[in-house]
């Protein structure tokens, strides 16, 4: 799997926060997912560019 989250952008946005090493891994699921979701909204409305609506 591709690691879609940097992981120092991720701990400078929770600055004030730890950040456990497994939480990295959860979040680049969860984008992965996110962006599965996406790509099929636009294939399914017949377009090849996933645009923000998609989200």
């Amino acid at each position: 799997m591709v690691d879609l989250i940097v992981q120092s952008a991720v701990k400078e946005q929770l600055d004030q926060m730890n950040v456990s090493a497994d939480f990295y891994d959860s979040l680049d699921d969860e984008v992965a997912d996110l962006l599965a979701d996406a790509a099929r909204r636009a294939e399914d409305n017949d377009r090849k560019t996933v645009q923000s609506r998609d989200l």
